[in-house]
This record gives structure tokens, sequence and C-alpha cells, in this order.
């Protein structure tokens, strides 16, 4: 059995799959209400694990099955990316696999802070002697390889505080995955990613960007805003409580007044005792339009700093909780100056259709990362992905 888990801010999902002739099956999904986490970070251990047993408990009465493993995923303003260079000798005259794991474990000595592990260490391109642009070195002839490597770093603490609350609901951790590149793995196709394809993942807490060209990710970043600060802005300026906000950003909200019409009126929920008030629903979406704005001009001030953005062939994916909010992508067409679609998870045999939400991206993305790693290992993830992690906190694996 193969199981992700998503601890976001706002959700915990827990998806049990298993694979049957080849073929990747759910068998059954938990999903409880997260209030242990801020902007992807642990800040209440306790409501986490709660948070973590109230998900698993659904899904393992559903698939009538105890889960033991998971694979876990991680996000937050704490994520940095950068490149580095990796090189060693050649001491046979061809490549081997070997050598290939040598060669980014070069790349990985990089010096760091002491509250800063490596996440990930994603290849982009080797180079045997003068010979560039190769994906796959293995059998070349040479004496020299080098590694141009993707180094996705994240703070220590954060990750050691997931670890500890999935631990402390009674589960190993398998690996530790970036969220947006989970969710790659469940939205975006091949040729989105050889063609450039910037993936946005619109959470609750934060807001992920992922960019991909020539079939492997070369940027990653992340915006300390998400689809809560949508319902807080609503619970502000209708007076109402979060929940019902949050109720009427799901089922009546929308980012572009025009495309409300001024008639149409819906009923807010007062405060305490006060009674509910009829409005017009064009005001939700005054209130959210200039919020959403802000992000997607934030989210393009980021791919532009990537350097990347002229390259984006296939434009930009949303993906995420918030990514259905009417009149998002519209928007999103428009600042960004790209094509954007929205991103919907790659279906599974087992998982009702009424399921497939963008909001379950990334778990669904946890799963095909914990078939791959019990498969081939997906570039960039070390035999023990977590054995730099525990050696950090002095725990041997």
């Amino acid at each position: 059995m193969i199981v992700g888990l998503d601890v976001g801010t706002t959700k915990v999902c827990c998806l049990a799959a298993e694979e049957v002739e080849g073929e990747l099956r759910a068998l059954a999904l938990g999903m409880a209400p997260s209030t242990g986490l801020r902007r992807g970070v642990v800040v209440n251990i306790e409501s986490t694990v709660n948070s973590i047993l109230e998900a698993v408990r659904q899904a393992e009465e559903a698939c009538g099955e105890e889960i033991t493993n998971v694979v876990v995923g991680i996000a937050g303003t704490h994520i940095k990316s950068q490149q580095s260079h990796g090189v060693i000798a050649l001491k046979g005259g061809e490549v081997t696999p070997e050598d290939v794991d040598k060669v980014i474990e070069a790349a990985r000595a990089i010096n760091l802070p002491n509250d800063r592990l490596i996440l990930h260490a994603i290849p982009q391109e080797y180079i045997v002697d003068d010979q560039g642009g190769i994906e796959q070195p293995v059998g070349m002839s040479g004496v020299r390889l080098e590694a141009r490597v993707h180094i996705i770093t994240a703070g220590a603490s954060a990750v050691h505080n997931l670890v500890k609350c999935v631990e402390k609901a009674g589960l190993e951790v398998d690996a530790v995955v970036l969220q947006p590149l989970a969710s790659a793995e469940a939205v975006l196709t091949e040729e989105e990613k050889q063609l450039g394809v910037a993936l946005i993942d619109f959470g609750g807490g934060t807001t992920d960007v992922a960019i991909f060209l020539e079939g492997t990710l070369r940027h990653t970043g992340a915006v300390g805003v998400g689809g809560q600060i949508l319902t807080s802005d609503l619970t502000v300026g209708l007076r109402t409580t979060m929940s019902a906000a949050e109720k009427l950003k799901i089922h009546y909200g929308c980012c572009l007044a025009p495309m409300v019409p001024r008639e149409e009126y819906i009923e807010v929920p007062g405060l305490g005792n006060r009674p509910a008030r009829k409005l017009s629903r064009q005001v939700l979406a005054e209130i959210l339009e200039p919020r959403v704005e802000e992000l997607l001009e934030i989210i393009n001030t980021e791919l532009e700093r990537s350097g990347l953005k002229p390259r984006l062939g296939s434009g930009a994916v949303i993906t995420g909780g918030s990514a259905l909010l009417p009149g998002l992508l519209e928007m999103a067409d428009q600042i960004f100056e790209l094509p954007t679609r929205i991103g919907f998870p790659r279906k599974l045999p087992g998982l009702p259709e009424e399921m497939y939400h963008p909001r379950l991206s990334t778990v669904i993305g946890l799963v095909l990362f914990g078939r791959n790693l019990g498969m081939e290992r997906p570039k960039g993830i070390p035999k023990n992905p977590l054995k730099k992690i525990f050696e950090l906190f002095g725990r041997g694996l």
C-alpha cells in the first residue's frame, strides 16, 4: 500500500492506494480540518497530530487496512532553491550509476546554515568532458563527469516538526516531498514540462510556484499568501464568521466583479445573535478582486524573477484548493500574459468522479511519488530520502 499525506494549512488529506497489475488504484481517502499550521509551517503540534490521526482513521476505516508508512508533502516560505555544480573524475573511463550518485553528492556539498537542510537535489543536465545537455550519462565514455543541479532547501525546524507530528500519530515517514513537485506529478504532462510551464499551487496558507523546462524542474518559489487570506478579507468586509465566509467564498465567490449580475443577492449570516443580512453578490467580488489581483501580481513578479518566463511555451497551470474561484483564470491570463489552465489531478481508478478537484492534486501526486520510490527513484531523490534529515538531528536511520 502506498499512502500520501498532505498536511496543509486548512486541511489534512490521506490517500491510500495500491498497485494492481501495473496500475495504481485508489483504496481510500480521509480528510480532516487542519488548525495546527500557519503558512505551511507547524505552529501547534498537538492540533496537527489530531488532524493527522483523524484523516488517517477515515482512510483506514474506508479501506479496512492499517496505515503504517506515508509519503509527506511540505511547503511554505521557508523553502528556498539555488543552483549547484558537481564534478568528479571517471576512473573506469565509462560513466556508471555509482558515478552519477557521486557527482550528485558532489553538487550537494554546499555550505548551508545549521538551520537549513537539503530536501531535493534535481539534476538539470550532465556534462561528459565538454559535451553538455546530457539527460542520462550512464554508459558514456569520458574522463570527467559534471552535473548542474537544482538544490531545494528547507528550514530544518519546519521539516523536523512536521516529521515529529507524523511520528506522534504512529506513522513512519518514507519521504518528505516538496508539495508543488508532487502536484506537478499529478497535473502536468510531459509535453508541458518539455516546452516550459509554470505550476502555481494555490493553497490555503501559501501559494507555491514551480517552473519546469526541458523536462526538469528549473525554479521554485513560494508566496506567504493563499486562499485563507481571501476568507479573512470576506470575514472583515462582510462582518461574518470565518466558517460562513469560507462557505460564501466557495459557493458564491468570484474575483471579477463584472462577471456577477448586480441584481443577484446572497444571505450573509450575522455575528453573534445578529440577524442575517441580504447583500448583492457583487459585494463579494468587489472584496475578492483586489486581493486576488495583488496575489497574481506577486506571482508574476516571481515568474519574471526566475528569468524563465519568456521560455514558458506551455504557459501556466493553476492548481490547489482555491484554483476554481470564478474569474481567476481570466485574471491570470491577463496579468501573466501567458495561456493559463486549471490543473485537475490525474484520475486514479477507485476514486469517485466527484472527488477530482484541484485541492487533491498534492495528495495524488504524493502517491505517484511514493510509487516511483518503490520502482525507480525520481530524479534527485536519494536512495534513503530521510537519511540526511535524521543525521542532522543526530538520529541514525
